[in-house]
């Protein structure tokens, strides 16, 4: 059994709260050099990585660069600034409900992804929070998504983050939901969804398919209203979109979603109308460093409920 590698420290610093690149070439190969197998393997586009190297901005372990002919290495690794795209800003705050010397609790808005991944860079939760805060070393113990507002959890030491990471690999954490979606009088709540979803590769939605469930969540109607039903959830699983399928199944889709039950085209760069109404009100959970019982709730409003008229205009 071949030994997981030590992970060398980046020779990079940060660069607007966001980590380098890092690549470790593969044992298996026939490649030359390092620049043959970057131009090769990295979707960079045509002479990119050549003028990377040519300018000294791919490094290595002990960060001299990377030169045109620095033999193929296997195990290797290699680190490099990405050219970080143009992204909209993200109009809306990130509140910190919570801060120690472990974790940060931040309650963050709609439209805001938690970590740098695709087009959304900079303009992150973890990499606005690593400037604003002055903590570059901040990692995601968990994620929420984009289109989702509040509460996520980071840690402030490296060295920490599995422990809490674990907690939620282990469904040690009790997290509650909030959403907005259509009344139906003829639903029987509360009740437990039970189903199988996949999510592949390359389609923005997931499905529910035939098979032993791998996701489980809780609804509850808490409130109604012209129309409208305020709901509780509570996911006993993790499965991606799954309180979004689940609400879909039950034929009250979650207010201002863009997948379920029709994905729809693209919205332009810069239009927060309409975001998802779907919140993570509440986390709550033991302290696997400090022993100390934790119980967070998010101050964020669903618009739809506290002021539908604005939200559908």
């Amino acid at each position: 059994m071949r030994r997981k590698p030590r992970i060398p420290p980046s020779p990079l610093p940060q660069r607007d709260g966001v980590d380098p690149v890092r690549v470790r070439l593969p044992h298996a190969g026939e490649w030359v050099t390092v620049r043959e197998y970057l131009a090769e393997r990295l979707a960079a586009g045509p002479g990119v990585i050549d003028g990377m190297v040519a300018d000294g901005l791919v490094v290595r372990a002990d960060g001299r660069p990377v030169e045109p002919s620095t033999p193929y290495a296997p195990g290797m690794f290699v680190w490099f600034h990405r050219e970080l795209p143009d992204e909209e800003r993200v109009p809306f705050a990130v509140d910190v409900v919570y801060r120690d010397a472990h974790i940060v609790v931040a309650d963050k808005p709609h439209f805001l992804a938690t970590t740098p991944r695709g087009s959304h860079v900079a303009e992150t939760v973890l990499a606005r929070l690593r400037r604003e805060l002055g903590i570059p070393a901040l990692g995601a113990a968990h994620r929420l998504d984009r289109l989702t507002a509040g509460l996520v959890l980071f840690t402030v030491r490296p060295e920490e983050r599995g422990a809490y990471q674990s907690l939620f690999r282990d469904r040690l954490v009790a997290k509650e939901y909030e959403a907005v979606a259509p009344y139906d009088a003829g639903l029987t709540l509360p009740r437990t969804v039970r189903s199988r979803i996949v999510k592949e590769r390359g389609l923005l939605a997931a499905r529910e398919v035939a098979g032993e469930p791998n996701a489980v969540s809780g609804v509850e109607l808490r409130d109604r209203r012209d129309g409208l039903g305020r709901y509780r959830l509570v996911p006993r699983t993790g499965q991606t979109h799954q309180l979004r399928v689940h609400m879909n199944t039950l034929g009250v889709p979650i207010l201002g979603d863009p997948l379920y039950p029709v994905v729809t085209g693209p919205v332009p760069a810069g239009d927060f109308r309409r975001p998802l109404q779907l919140l993570a009100r509440k986390l709550e959970f033991t302290d696997p460093v400090t022993g100390l019982t934790h119980r967070f709730v998010s101050g964020r409003e669903l618009q739809a409920w506290s002021a539908h008229e604005d939200w559908a205009r």
